[in-house]
């Protein structure tokens, strides 16, 4: 694996070169603000620094690639408008809520500062507690053959593997990603390429979702759905004022929660405030009928009932709401959640929705909890995406756009 350094005004110039010399492979690491060393730095403007890093192939797989005919180019079987558009939307939504990507400011240099401490008082208190044993059992040798200390980058390894565990990453996701690490062959490889190895593999796993895409024809229909008490309606408005005041597109709302008054009023309040159109939708052709009339719109944003993973009639509603709009429009569903539900909880309600729908993930209540390894949990157990995490009741504040690295930070920081 190659690791570098790379400096620009600013971040797309910095990655622009990363790719120029190592090619599109490359995996950002981290992004910080840097100033010029010397005089010239104190009166200068701040320059970006991205570390990326680059999977290395094995000579066997470049063998074979060698052996391999040249790849022909085939055509993209949809339009060039069609994939303007999406070029357009990914970076509309990364302009929408990134900003998270651009304030990391602790280097990956401060995780592995963090964790090397802590290696060193476990190892403190290890060695007192030894000496302890010595003072209190005097002239006792040890029974049996002496046990191998075990190197300082075993050590490392174990506190990545308890620190994990500690952040309730599930302990099978764990073994998998230190097993799929690449193992240091030589007892003196730095601390700092370990973690940075470990780094991007859970980086890689995270994945990159793709967020919300406009429609190529018409309003795009976007259905939220989610147990009760996630904050679906407090998320919608977050999502839909983002798109309404800051990118001026049209948006309207809908609502087939009609079990909740509060919660239809709840969003009827914010299309107020948005001054969008709102409306309450009974039934699958109720929500046609609505995207019909709403067809000059860009976003449709629909909150869905509430309820048990459990409650089979329910379940079997939400299906046909989303058999009717998809005869009607293109359209996205996104699974909301809320981290602070129990681990196997999760995976029983994202299981249920899997059955009838593909989707994307949306955490929840991250302010709620310490630990964020349920994000994970559920990502590698599902297969499927995270595109956004809200941590607050603030609207439209208190949200943005998924972020791996970050994420992936808190999850090898220790609470101790």
């Amino acid at each position: 694996m190659i690791i570098k350094k790379f400096v620009g005004k600013t971040e797309e110039e910095a990655l622009e070169a990363a790719k120029k010399e190592l090619g599109n492979g490359v995996v950002t690491m981290n992004v910080r603000t840097v100033k010029k060393k010397g005089l010239a730095g104190f009166f200068g403007a701040r320059q970006t620094e991205v570390t990326v890093a680059l999977e290395e192939e094995k000579e066997s797989l470049k063998a074979v690639r060698r052996t391999l005919p040249p790849k022909q180019e085939t055509a993209l079987p949809e339009s060039g408008a069609r994939a303007d558009a999406e070029t357009g939307a990914v970076r509309n939504a990364n302009s929408l809520m990134t900003e998270s990507s651009r304030n990391i400011e602790k280097k990956l240099d401060s995780l592995q500062t963090l964790l090397v401490n802590r290696l060193q008082q476990e190892e403190s208190a290890k060695n007192e507690l030894t000496e302890r044993r010595e003072e209190s059992e005097p002239g006792e040798e040890p029974a049996g053959a002496a046990v191998q200390e075990p190197s300082e980058q075993e050590k490392f390894i174990r506190l990545l593997y308890n620190t994990m565990l500690e952040n309730e990453v599930d302990e099978k996701y764990v073994n998998q990603i230190l097993d799929e690490a690449d193992k240091p062959e030589k007892p003196d490889v730095p601390i700092d390429f370990i973690l940075a190895n470990i780094y991007q593999k859970m980086i890689l796993k995270f994945g990159k979702a793709r967020g919300i895409l406009p429609a190529e024809k018409g309003p795009r229909v976007v259905l939220f759905m989610g147990p009760t008490g996630v904050g679906k309606t407090t998320t919608i408005a977050k999502i839909a004022s983002r798109f309404a005041v800051d990118e001026k597109k049209k948006v309207a709302l809908l609502t087939a929660d009609t079990y909740r008054i509060a919660a239809a009023e709840q969003l009827r309040t914010y299309a107020n405030i948005l001054e969008v159109p709102f409306r309450v939708v009974y039934s699958g052709e109720e929500a046609s009928e609505a995207i019909a009339d709403l067809s000059g719109f860009d976003y449709i944003f629909v909150d869905t009932a509430g309820h048990s993973h459990q409650n089979t009639e329910k379940l079997d509603d939400m299906k046909q709401m989303i058999q009717a709009v998809a005869r009607n429009a293109e359209y996205q569903v996104f699974l909301v959640l809320s981290a602070a539900t129990k681990y196997r909880d999760l995976l029983r309600i994202a299981s249920s929705y899997r059955e009838f729908t593909d989707y994307q993930l949306i955490f929840t209540k991250l302010d709620e909890t310490g630990a964020f390894g349920n994000l994970m949990n559920v990502k590698l157990y599902m297969d499927t995406p995270i595109a956004f995490v809200t941590y607050g009741q603030n609207v439209p504040d208190d949200i943005e756009l998924f972020n791996p690295q970050k994420t992936v930070k808190q999850l090898l920081s220790t609470r101790h």
